[in-house]
C-alpha cells in the first residue's frame, strides 16, 4: 500500500499566509506599527482567508469595491439577529440616501464657518498649560480628546455636564468595531450593556428637546423633512448615536497620529511652525500615512471579478484601508511621511456613497490643532516612543501621548 501526501495549492497557501499576517497585524503588541504586516499582505491585493472572508488591501481594488453597487455596507449578523434599525454607516440605498440627505442638510451648514470657534477652543485648552517653565501635556487627554468631544456635543445639543458620560459610553462602544473573534464573551456582554445605556441616554436627550427645543443639530433633525417625510423616531436615535460616536472618536486619533508624525519628523514640524498653510496637505498625509480608521467591512450582493479572482455573492469583505494607503502601486515612497505630498488620493475617509460625512469638520479640527501645537510648543519631545496605544485595532491611535516642552508659548492671535 502506497501512502500519499497532499500539497496545498498556491491559492490555499496564499489564503493561510494572509490569515496569519492579518491576525498578526491585529495583535496588540503590534499596534504601534502594524504596517510591516500590511506591506506583506499587499503582495496579494485581494485574497480569501481561512474563515471564508475576503481581504482587500490594494488601493485600486479597495477604491473599486467602495464604489461598486454590487457591494453592500451591511456586514451585520443575519436579519433575525440584527437590530431593527441600522445606522446609515451600514445602510444601503435607497434608505442610506434618504437618511444621508436628512443629516447632510442639517449638518453641513452648521459645520461651515466653525473655524474661529474651533481656534478659540484649541486656544483655551492649550492656555491651561501656558507657562515660562518646562512642562508636559498629554496631547490625547488635554487636546485631541476634549476638542472634538466639545465640538460634536455643542453641535448636537448635548449638555456640557453630560460630556463626560457621553465620552465614556463612546469609548467603550468603539471596541465593538473590532472583529468579533478578537472580543471575549465578557467584552461582548459589556458592549450590549453599553449600547443599552447609550439608547437610554439618547431617548432622554430627545425627550428633553421635545419639551425645550433649541437650534442645534438634534433639533434640526427632529424637525427636518426629506422626500419620505420627517425622520422616524428610531432612525433619529440611531443616527444621533452614530454622529455622537463617529463625530469625535476618529478625530481624536487623527490629531494624536498627526502629532506623533510631526514629533518624529522635526523638519515637518519646523515647516508647519512658520507656514500654517502647510496644515492642509499635511493633514491629508496623516490620513494616508497613519489613518485613524484602519479598515472597514462590506458584503457582496453578486459575484464580483476583481484582481484575477472572483468574490462570490454573499461573501464578507474586509477593506484594509491602511494597507491601500501605503500601496506602492499608487503612492511613491509609501512608507515615507511627505507633508506636502501631491496627488494624495488616500482612503482615510473611505469612498463612494459612504464617504465620511464629517470629513470637513475633522479636517478643520486637525489642521487647527496641529498648527497650534507646532506654533506654541517650544522644543517639544515625546516622553515615550512608541506611546501606549488603545486596545481598538480598527480605530487605531495612542491611548495617551505625553509630550514635554521647555515652554508653552502664549497665544499671539496667529491663525490656525
Amino acid at each position: 500500500m502506497t501512502s500519499t501526501t497532499t500539497t496545498p495549492t498556491a491559492s490555499t497557501a496564499h489564503q493561510h499566509t494572509a490569515t496569519v499576517l492579518f491576525a498578526q497585524g491585529l495583535r496588540y503588541e503590534h499596534r504601534a506599527d502594524p504596517y510591516p504586516y500590511y506591506e506583506q499582505l499587499l503582495r496579494q491585493p485581494v485574497v480569501r482567508m481561512d474563515d471564508g472572508t475576503w481581504l482587500a488591501g490594494g488601493h485600486r481594488e479597495i477604491s473599486l469595491l467602495l464604489r461598486d453597487p454590487r457591494i453592500s455596507a451591511d456586514r451585520l449578523p443575519p436579519p433575525q439577529q440584527r437590530p431593527i434599525r441600522k445606522s446609515l454607516l451600514v445602510e444601503d440605498p435607497p434608505r442610506h440616501d434618504q437618511l444621508r440627505h436628512l443629516v447632510t442638510q442639517q449638518f453641513v451648514p452648521r459645520v461651515m464657518g466653525m473655524r474661529d470657534h474651533i481656534e478659540a477652543l484649541v486656544t483655551g485648552l492649550l492656555d491651561a498649560h501656558t507657562s515660562d517653565r518646562p512642562g508636559q501635556l498629554d496631547v490625547v487627554a488635554d487636546l485631541a480628546y476634549p476638542l472634538p468631544v466639545t465640538v460634536i456635543c455643542e453641535l448636537l445639543g448635548v449638555p456640557r455636564e453630560d460630556e463626560a458620560l457621553f465620552g465614556s459610553l463612546a469609548r467603550r462602544l468603539t471596541r465593538g468595531l473590532d472583529p468579533i473573534d478578537t472580543q471575549t464573551e465578557d467584552e461582548i456582554r459589556e458592549l450590549q450593556q453599553t449600547r443599552n445605556e447609550l439608547q437610554q441616554y439618547l431617548e432622554g436627550l430627545i425627550a428633553r428637546h421635545d419639551t425645550a427645543p433649541g437650534d442645534d443639530l438634534l433639533a434640526g433633525l427632529m424637525h427636518s423633512h426629506g422626500p419620505e417625510g420627517p425622520i422616524d423616531p428610531i432612525d433619529l436615535r440611531v443616527t444621533l448615536g452614530l454622529l455622537l460616536i463617529a463625530g469625535h472618536e476618529t478625530t481624536v486619533n487623527l490629531i494624536a497620529n498627526g502629532t506623533l508624525a510631526l514629533l518624529r519628523h522635526p523638519d515637518a514640524l519646523a515647516r508647519l511652525r512658520t507656514d500654517p498653510d502647510l496644515a492642509t496637505p499635511l493633514v491629508e498625509e496623516v490620513l494616508r500615512y497613519d489613518p485613524p480608521v484602519q479598515m472597514s467591512g462590506r458584503s457582496t450582493l453578486a459575484d464580483i471579478d476583481i484582481a484575477g479572482t472572483t468574490i462570490p455573492k454573499g461573501s464578507r469583505i474586509r477593506l484594509l484601508l491602511a494597507a491601500g494607503n501605503r500601496d506602492p502601486r499608487r503612492f511613491a515612497d509609501p512608507d515615507r511621511f511627505v507633508p506636502d505630498r501631491t496627488d494624495n488620493a488616500h482612503l482615510g475617509f473611505g469612498g463612494g456613497i459612504h464617504y465620511c460625512i464629517g470629513a470637513t469638520l475633522a479636517r478643520a479640527e486637525a489642521q487647527i490643532a496641529l498648527t497650534a501645537l507646532a506654533r506654541r510648543l517650544e522644543s517639544p519631545r515625546l516622553v515615550a516612543d512608541p506611546p501606549p496605544y488603545r486596545e481598538n485595532a480598527i480605530l487605531r491611535g495612542p491611548e495617551s501621548l505625553p509630550v514635554s516642552f521647555t515652554r508653552l508659548i502664549a497665544d499671539d492671535g496667529g491663525a490656525g
